[in-house]
């Protein structure tokens, strides 16, 4: 007995010494994990404001509805106030059974809602229910709802940018997480809690936008393709000297503040998530072509009778039958037969690296996710109809940025100014691409100023008289390109793309305008949906920033028409 004392008595303190000294460590540790945990504290999200300081975007404190299971309660009782809340919050019956699961499972922690609305918090704050309890979080809102929500985007509902600038700068807007310290006893219910590390509030972010020159450009497109009954549309104003973005939006735009329905609108943002074939527009690289090969003086004549050019199995058209056209008159009256004949002279080489030149094929480097490169086949993929497709603007697709980097090219005489959405100087750890990236001449000055020239003569006397401003001088270009057919893959003429793309004022560029109409129903050339749209928007954006009309300008306003000048 003596000895089976000893023995009993040893083994104890052979126990106690073993959890008090050898595993004391490991088993404090164990406790702790028990007792204890760590949750991340989400930190309070950057501004994202216009140009001149208007909030684009911005966070604001909302309640979220917690429950802390009641161990000792029946469940009936619980349920009762989960009852009650789901007619307050409007919690559908799947949320409701899965809330009281967790009740059942003694879960201490479940959300009932999170990021309730003001009116919402007052009622269930009037309920006084017990176990119902909230925490402050904050919720994304975007004061002007649909303005410019493709450039913004939107935050997912941790607050993690998903598209646009909300999610090119999310590690910017988002900031630091912080660590919190939650202690629990024995029944893990909560009593107190540590902040391990403080959070690191986001950054604000100031874009190139400005919410008014959105709101004119916004509008007109609206109306615009509605008036057209059009698929979509599209347009991006910019200013030419210093690449920056002042309104970019895309018909049909999302509100904002509504919860997201469908998917694919993240990546909506046609001005860069589309891409489509220019049409006459691209005649504008082709003459760049023609006039730095020095093989077309600039006198020379062509030969457009007939209305149409045979080239391989193809038969292309005008759309008016002209007489004998000089080199200007070509892109002025947007000649195909004419401009089928120049790109003849120029060649496939020259024409390939013109194009390239001009970036088509790359990205503009524009800070927003997924921009399209387009798409621009190698040349030894070319057809024997390839180099006529091209040079009036086929075989090529584009986006609606790329096509306005163009026309900024001949608005800057010749130099390639990178876009940003970002305005310039405001953040410069951000390293903007429209300062990061150096401008690079692209045509020669002489060139550019034959170009402009010409593009001024198309406003003025050609196919883009309905671009007119009255006291202004504008420069651009019509397009109206047929679309693929799908099932075919080949071009239908029962769909188009209507564009129209210039600068203004034409000599000294505060404005460039890209307007884009899809397969607009009725009258679809560029010069009737989309020129008319360029009109209005340069009217009234030019009258808000000031800038004074030129001397001896004034000159009736043309409406859109059917009429010959009037089609392409």
């Amino acid at each position: 007995m003596v000895f089976l004392f000893v023995l009993w008595t040893s083994a104890i303190g052979f126990r106690l010494v073993q959890l008090q000294i050898i595993q004391h460590s490991e088993l404090k540790n164990q406790v702790e994990r028990q007792n204890q945990n760590q949750d991340d504290i989400i930190p309070q999200r950057g501004t994202i404001f216009d140009r001149n300081g208007s909030r684009l975007a911005c966070s604001v404190p909302r309640a979220s509805v917690i429950y802390s299971t009641i161990e000792d309660e029946p469940l009936d009782i619980q349920y009762s106030r989960i009852n009650k809340l789901r007619r307050i919050l409007g919690l559908s019956a799947e949320k409701a059974r899965s809330i009281k699961s967790q009740i059942k499972d003694n879960d201490p922690y479940i959300h009932i809602k999170r990021k309730i609305e003001p009116e919402e918090e007052n009622i269930v704050k009037k309920m006084d229910l017990k176990g119902v309890h909230m925490v402050e979080e904050s919720k994304r809102f975007y004061p002007y709802g649909d303005l410019a929500s493709h450039v913004i985007g939107r935050v997912d509902f941790s607050e993690n940018g998903v598209n646009g600038a909300e999610l090119q700068y999310n590690s910017l807007l988002r900031g630091k997480n912080g660590i919190m310290l939650n202690y629990k006893d024995a029944r893990r219910k909560g009593y107190s809690f540590r902040i391990l590390k403080q959070t690191e509030p986001g950054k604000d972010l100031i874009l190139s936008i400005d919410e008014t020159i959105q709101y004119i450009a916004a509008e007109n497109l609206k109306n615009a393709v509605k008036e057209a009954q059009a698929s979509w549309g599209a347009i991006i104003v910019s200013h030419p000297p210093s690449g920056e973005i002042l309104a970019m939006s895309s018909f049909p735009e999302s509100n904002l503040n509504e919860k997201l329905i469908d998917l694919n609108s993240l990546f909506s943002n046609k001005a860069i998530h589309h891409v489509f074939d220019p049409g006459s527009t691209f005649k504008i690289v082709t003459f760049s072509a023609a006039i730095d090969s020095n093989k077309i003086p600039y006198s020379e004549t062509f030969d457009c009778s007939k209305g149409s050019i045979r080239v391989a199995n193809k038969t292309f058209t005008d759309h008016h039958r002209y007489d004998m056209l000089s080199f200007p008159e070509v892109i002025i009256h947007s000649s195909n037969v004419g401009t089928i004949q120049i790109g003849q002279l120029v060649g496939e080489r020259l024409l390939y690296e013109r194009i390239k030149d001009f970036g088509f094929g790359e990205k503009t480097g524009i800070e927003l996710p997924a921009e399209q490169r387009g798409i621009l086949h190698p040349i030894d993929q070319w057809s024997r109809l390839s180099l006529a497709s091209l040079s009036i603007g086929y075989e090529v697709s584009v986006t609606a940025l790329q096509l306005l980097s163009t026309v900024n090219i001949i608005a800057n005489n010749g130099v390639q100014i990178p876009f940003t959405i970002i305005k310039k100087g405001s953040h410069p750890e951000l390293n903007e691409s429209g300062q990061a990236v150096a401008p690079r001449r692209v045509l020669s000055e002489k060139t550019a100023l034959q170009i402009k020239d010409m593009l001024k003569r198309v406003v003025t006397e050609g196919t883009g008289r309905t671009a007119q401003v009255n006291g202004y001088e504008a420069a651009g270009k019509t397009g109206t390109a047929q679309k693929i057919n799908p099932e075919t893959g080949g071009y239908t003429s029962g769909a188009h793309t209507s564009v129209f793309v210039g600068f203004i004022p034409a000599d000294h560029p505060a404005l460039s305008i890209i307007v884009v109409i899809d397969d607009p129903k009725g009258l679809y050339y560029g010069s009737q949906v989309a020129a008319p749209v360029f009109r209005e928007t340069a009217i009234k954006v030019l009258r808000y920033m000031g800038v004074p009309p030129e001397a001896g300008l004034a000159r009736p306003i043309i409406a859109a028409q059917r009429t010959d000048t009037g089609k392409t």
